[in-house]
């Protein structure tokens, strides 16, 4: 974890999306985002397009993506807990002869029902990462020449859960957090082997921790336990500390555009800059946990993803 120290990038906490993008001109280039028509996936589309992106957003529901986007972005149908659904899309947008400069792996699921998809597959693990895996390993061909930044949405979640390789799928019990967790833990891995393949070609690779945020990923989550959590007050209101959704994008949009990363990757960040080896267990306070950055289990992650999406485009 040496080089997982803050740049002091002037932002932090507080900023938006929009504050990190000032001055930055993304005029011509192309950006992917999944989960990008809801919540923080919404904010980034936003703060992307207004730097002049061209906006491409994946959704499961293609028609509240429509409404909800807008001009903003291009709207296609994805299913990330089905990889044919996912080779469709991906080979749809080959087809186009379109390049890809910034993909933002956002969308996801958080402490839903035990639930199983594909062949079998904890869904959690399913969706949050194997869908994020095949798409981008099936999208290799369309990462700019001149360079791509691949971000992948993880969460101080990851606290909870280092790779369960001895139950990944939960076969043997099932803890809707812990799988949540197993989730985010991947995301940070996939980011980190993913930077070690592609460095060399200009695919650079980071995941984040958006901070705490209300938005419609607690769905599963009931009112009564959110307000035991502490992320609401009784009347409602979103707890202190927590941030809104536009600063909560602000850590993806930045990874995916900073001048102050150029020549770096396989970095998990927080607050719009390079988050510290954490040092206590409170997920507060943040940073990032050794098993979340440990490249030797990024090796096994991804061998195993290899494996179980019969993918493997970088290696």
């Amino acid at each position: 974890m040496e080089q997982q120290h803050k740049l002091d990038s002037g932002f932090g906490a507080g900023s938006t999306a929009y504050d990190v993008l000032n001055g930055i001109d993304l005029t011509g280039k192309t950006a992917l985002v999944t989960g990008g028509y809801s919540g923080l996936g919404l904010e980034t589309t936003r703060a992307l397009a207004g730097a002049g992106a061209r906006v491409h957003v994946p959704a499961r529901r293609p028609g509240p993506a429509k409404e909800a986007v807008g001009d903003l972005a291009e709207v296609h149908e994805l299913d990330l807990g089905d990889l044919e659904s996912v080779r469709v899309l991906a080979e749809r947008f080959l087809e186009s002869g379109r390049t890809l400069d910034i993909i933002v792996n956002g969308a996801g699921i958080m402490a839903c029902p035990q639930t199983r998809v594909g062949q079998g597959w904890e869904a959690h693990f399913a969706v949050n990462h194997l869908g994020h895996f095949a798409l981008v390993n099936r999208l290799r061909p369309a990462l700019s020449a001149e360079g791509a930044r691949v971000v992948s949405v993880s969460s101080s979640g990851h606290f909870l859960s280092p790779i369960r390789w001895n139950d990944i799928q939960f076969r043997d019990g099932y803890d809707r957090w812990l799988a949540y967790a197993q989730s985010k833990t991947a995301n940070a891995l996939f980011a980190l082997h993913l930077d070690e393949l592609g460095a060399d070609d200009g695919v650079r690779a980071f995941a984040v921790h958006p901070g705490s945020i209300l938005t419609p990923l607690q769905r599963h989550v009931p009112r009564e336990e959110q307000i035991a959590q502490g992320w609401i007050t009784p009347d409602g209101e979103r707890a202190e500390g927590f941030k809104t959704p536009a600063q909560g994008a602000a850590t993806a949009v930045w990874a995916a555009t900073s001048p102050l990363l150029d020549g770096r990757g396989g970095l998990y960040c927080q607050d719009c800059d390079i988050a510290e080896p954490a040092t206590t267990d409170d997920m507060l306070i943040g940073g990032v946990r050794p098993w979340a950055v440990d490249a030797a289990e990024a090796a096994r992650l991804w061998e195993l993803s290899a494996e179980l999406t019969r993918l493997d485009a970088f290696s």
